[in-house]
């Protein structure tokens, strides 16, 4: 695996609030979180499956709720 070092600027409070989101208390660990989550997360592919995929958890949620 090839590893490579990457930077980005963020305002103090998207990083104070992505570091309590994340459980990290360093910025590295809290970004690495972030990347690592956005990569696995069903719903971050803006394909027409992620919107389906979401509906669906809705309606099940709901109908589990008129139970």
């Amino acid at each position: 695996m090839k590893i490579v070092h990457a930077q980005t600027v963020l305002a103090e409070e998207q990083l104070i609030e992505l570091k309590k989101k994340s459980g990290e208390s360093s910025t590295k660990d809290a970004l690495s979180t972030a990347v690592k989550h956005y990569l696995e997360c069903e719903y971050t592919d803006m394909g027409e499956d992620m919107w389906v995929k979401k509906m669906e958890k809705i309606v099940q949620k709901k109908k589990e709720q008129q139970k």
